[in-house]
């Protein structure tokens, strides 16, 4: 009898484990999936920063959870990251623009973790260090601004550049987004995706034509506005300062425009201190938040 009792208690036990979990994950919120990184010098990234000192710069994909839906926001390094970079970054610019190994691609750690299909994929802009894993999700649309189309239908190479060997592929599913002429947080223009103010998208040009960045109010009710590559860190941001004159060169678009897109957050983070702003590549702010399968909710 007491083994009967036994066996039935596991089984009970092995039930609750899949709802125990599930009940862990939340309704809406995040995890910052680091696929790979690289060591650069401090003064690189942050204003008055040191020329000796190094520090890390990411390269992340952000998974998004809305309820019962998954989605990424950039896909930072994926499966085919060595070919890719053999193909499209010049050989006089590798020594300054990499990747170290291990790359560890979102969808690798997202399979391993049983996470469903995504049905979509929404790029911060279409650069080398965000759209590497596109080509790892075929299942899924990759969402994008329509200004940024010009870019991926006419790829560069080099690290400013849209590479051909990553978004290039005519089985790729684009999907346009449509911005609507609703004010949000001092955006003229947005798109609520889900319709309940949860996910909100918003244009940010400059450092590409069609660069966007996305709020995102988690379970909590903590929002965090995700800038892709605006600026690098929140210290740049923080103290109003533009990127480091030779790699803004070479990797914005429109710098005036960027720098401006740089002054209005710096405005926003006065208005609302609360807001925390989440840079793609800000390796201090997002080891205080926790990487995959840790979620911000």
């Amino acid at each position: 009898m007491r083994s009967l009792v036994h066996a039935l208690l596991m089984v009970t036990l092995l039930q609750l484990l899949p709802a125990r979990a599930q009940s862990q994950l939340p309704d809406i919120g995040f995890a910052i999936i680091k696929t790979s990184r690289v060591a650069v010098m401090e003064g690189l990234l942050v204003p008055g920063g040191s020329l000796t000192k190094q520090i890390d710069s990411n390269f992340s994909a952000f998974l998004i959870k809305h309820r019962d839906e998954y989605f990424l926001f950039d896909t930072g390094m994926g499966r085919q990251i060595d070919g890719q970079y053999r193909a499209d970054m010049p050989l006089w610019w590798r020594p300054f623009f990499k990747y170290e190994a291990p790359v560890l691609p979102a969808r690798e750690q997202l399979d391993r973790a049983g996470i469903p299909p995504l049905s979509r994929v929404i790029l911060s802009h279409s650069h080398w260090d965000h759209a590497g894993g596109v080509l790892d999700f075929p299942e899924a649309k990759i969402g994008v601004a329509a200004a940024e189309m010009d870019l991926i239908r006419h790829p560069t190479r080099g690290p400013g550049g849209s590479w051909a060997s990553q978004i290039g592929s005519e089985s790729i599913r684009w999907d346009l987004l449509e911005f609507k002429p609703q004010p949000y947080r001092g955006y003229a223009q947005s798109l609520d995706l889900f319709g309940d103010g949860s996910v909100v998208l918003v244009p940010m040009p400059g450092h590409t034509p069609g660069s966007i960045g996305m709020f995102v109010k988690v379970d909590s009710g903590q929002v965090y506005f995700f800038i892709g590559d605006v600026a690098w860190t929140v210290d740049a941001i923080k103290a109003g300062a533009p990127k480091f004159w030779a790699a803004g060169a070479l990797v914005d678009d429109h710098a005036e425009q960027t720098q401006s897109s740089v002054e209005q957050l710096r405005a926003m983070m006065g208005k609302d201190p609360a807001l925390v702003l989440l840079p793609a590549h800000d390796s201090a702010t997002q080891d205080r938040l926790g990487y995959f399968p840790q979620w911000v909710k």
